[in-house]
């Protein structure tokens, strides 16, 4: 297992890349992209994704980003962790991933660091799923209107427009999302734009910034909606999530 400290500036792309060992891709602060060839996700402080070995991904920074990253060399397949996922970041595993990354690389052969990697991998199997990962289409015309969505969520653009750009007409491609994401493309958009809520707030936006940026007409109507996909107001949830 190694450990990765990585600054990065705003808008610093990863390009699309592999690699045989898995990735536990984190940011001790800013925002990330991360996305595969099958979802996307925006990944604040308070969550990281785990990338099998194998997966093909590329990061985006959005703002500066301070990327604390672990590799785990491949160790037979473990069903707890077969999928990607992003996982939401409790105190203890925030602690341990920086402090595997202080050490840089941990020997197997020593028992301390064979502990530390054993309550890791506990830890990542154990961590809680985070909510609206974003499905990608593969249709060429599906997947540049996701895009379109994915780089300004809150933008006021209608759905018809961004369809006409995506060369398909807007029938066509509520269709093909709803067939290759299993999700409505205006249920796909709402959730795209709570991504960017979910962020924003994890990094410290007031909820009418966060409402306003991320596309509703008014924070009663952003409240509303963030309390019937959590369960929690975003204040409640901002609360919680500087507590894990």
């Amino acid at each position: 297992m190694r450990g990765l400290a990585l600054t990065y500036c705003d808008g610093h792309v990863l390009d699309r890349h592999t690699h045989p060992w898995a990735q536990l891709v984190y940011a001790a602060s800013g925002v990330m992209r991360v996305s595969t060839p099958d979802a996307a996700w925006l990944v604040p402080p308070t969550r990281a994704i785990w990338a099998p070995g194998g997966t093909p991904h590329e990061i985006e920074m959005r703002g500066a980003v301070a990327m604390r990253t672990l590799y785990l060399a491949p160790t037979g397949d473990d069903p707890r962790l077969a999928a990607c996922r992003a996982i939401e970041v409790s105190p203890l595993l925030r602690e341990l991933i920086l402090h595997i990354v202080r050490v840089g690389t941990l020997d197997a052969a020593d028992p301390g660091h064979a502990r530390i990697e054993g309550l890791l991998v506990d830890l990542l199997a154990q961590a809680e799923t985070a909510p609206l990962e974003l499905p990608l289409p593969r249709d060429p015309r599906a997947r540049r209107m996701a895009e379109r969505i994915l780089a300004a969520p809150g933008h006021g653009a209608l759905l018809a427009d961004l369809a006409r750009d995506a060369g398909a007409s807007l029938r066509t491609l509520q269709r093909l999302f709803l067939a290759e994401t299993r999700l409505p493309l205006e249920a796909w958009r709402a959730r795209a734009r709570m991504q960017q809520a979910v962020a924003a707030l994890a990094g410290g936006a007031s909820v009418t910034a966060t409402a306003l940026d991320a596309g509703y007409q008014s924070p009663s109507a952003f409240i509303a909606a963030f309390k019937r996909t959590f369960g929690v107001t975003p204040a409640r949830w901002r609360g919680q999530a500087q507590t894990r």
